[in-house]
């Protein structure tokens, strides 16, 4: 399987000309911030983290903010990091949230696309190169999210045209199999994994038009991973009542109360600053 990301031009990743990008701002929650992607010293690395690693080696004064904190919603992206994104003036911006409004008990989808829409505007309007995703099925990774589903499916198909409307690049993910394979996700079933966020970093640079590194394919490659471990109806039961004991039920308690996994907490990358990764993490 070598499946193409969607580009706003509709034409396949392998067909855009290379740009260089010298600056790169990422807005959104834990996806972008790099849960659960974890670094030797501490905090988190993710995918957006890797691929501005990818784009530094091309551009020599290259530099990188990431705004994302995990738990915000569409509304907080926009009303938190948005202004302070196109302050920066980037010519490279990734916009990715949703998800956390998605697994509400009452999300508005319509609302939830408006905030969208007006980001991906604002964003476009300051003719840099945005970047967003649609999101893998839910129930292939945490099975207990059945009710999501159909919502999703709404939001994936809301996202694009919104896209689609203001030149925003979609990677779409919802297209790839193979991105919801297991062994791309965290045990918590919400968050992908290092090797999640390596593939997903991978899949976006060669939407971008960025040479691909030997030994590094995207996730909708997917023909060279085993198949999914096959887990009896008992099996499936102990594992999926052990991470609704463990995950889920903590997360729902903290959004009944109104609060989330974020709270109190600042972007881990509020400026546009050069790299400066530590070699152990950079080979992570």
């Amino acid at each position: 399987m070598n499946e193409q990301p969607t580009t706003r031009s509709g034409a396949s990743a392998g067909q855009r000309t290379e740009r260089r990008f010298h600056s790169f701002v990422a807005l959104g929650d834990s996806t972008t911030e790099g849960m659960d992607d974890p670094t030797p010293t501490g905090g988190y690395r993710g995918w957006a983290d890797r691929l501005a690693d990818r784009l530094a080696t091309m551009v020599p004064d290259f530099r990188y903010a990431n705004l994302a904190v995990r738990g915000r919603y569409a509304a907080q992206v926009r009303a938190e990091q948005l202004a302070p994104a196109l302050a920066l003036r980037p010519d490279l911006i990734s916009v990715i949230a949703g998800v956390n409004d998605l697994f509400r008990a009452r999300c508005d989808l319509a609302e939830l696309i408006g905030h969208l829409d007006a980001m991906y505007a604002a964003s476009a309007a300051t003719g840099a190169t945005v970047l967003t995703i649609t999101q893998p099925d839910p129930v292939a990774v945490p099975r207990m999210a059945k009710p999501v589903q159909r919502r999703l499916y709404a939001y994936n198909e809301e996202l694009r045209a919104s896209a689609a409307r203001h030149g925003v690049l979609v990677v779409d993910f919802a297209r790839m199999p193979a991105a919801t394979h297991p062994l791309f996700w965290s045990v918590d079933r919400l968050h992908l994994n290092s090797l999640g966020h390596t593939r997903m970093a991978a899949t976006i640079a060669g939407a971008l038009g960025l040479p691909p590194v030997v030994g590094d394919p995207g996730v909708g490659e997917g023909s060279e991973l085993p198949p999914p471990p096959v887990l009896t109806r008992r099996e499936a039961l102990t594992r999926d009542v052990t991470w609704l004991g463990e995950y889920f039920t903590p997360w729902l308690w903290r959004h009944v109360r109104g609060r989330s996994s974020g709270d109190g907490l600042l972007a881990k990358r509020p400026e546009l600053t050069a790299l400066t990764w530590q070699s152990e993490d950079a080979s992570s």
